[in-house]
């Protein structure tokens, strides 16, 4: 039974992250991977958000499945945003690839403090 909400969440994140991205990239010139950006600080703050609720006892495991492990692990893409680094690095766009590095983790982690501190203030 886990595994089918593990299923039905990828089943919503992963043509969520596709649509996501080929929508933020079309918006943007250029060579800098904002769609992946866009998707991965998403699912942080996603998951700060259920992982404030967990805490405060707001969430089930069952939810815990679906949106966190389901959803949020087929929206956000590490493997995508290392290719997506390693690809500006080799194309001799250092720049672009460290500033994709530190911008990544640093909003990644500032939305998943901004989750957590979210459902705090909701069902704290």
């Amino acid at each position: 039974m886990n595994w089918l909400l593990v299923v039905a969440g990828a089943m919503i994140g992963a043509p969520l992250r596709f649509l996501t991205d080929r929508a933020v990239q079309a918006r943007h010139d250029g060579v800098f991977p904002w769609g992946t950006l866009t998707v991965n600080v998403v699912g942080c703050l996603i998951l700060g958000v259920l992982t404030g609720a967990v805490t405060e006892g707001a969430a089930s495991s069952h939810v815990q499945l679906f949106v966190g492990t389901g959803l949020c692990g087929a929206l956000s893409t590490y493997s995508t945003f290392s290719y997506e680094t390693l690809r500006l690095a080799e194309g001799g766009m250092k720049f672009y690839a460290a500033a994709n590095v530190l911008v990544s983790v640093a909003a990644g982690l500032g939305a998943v403090f901004l989750g957590v501190s979210l459902a705090e203030t909701l069902w704290g």
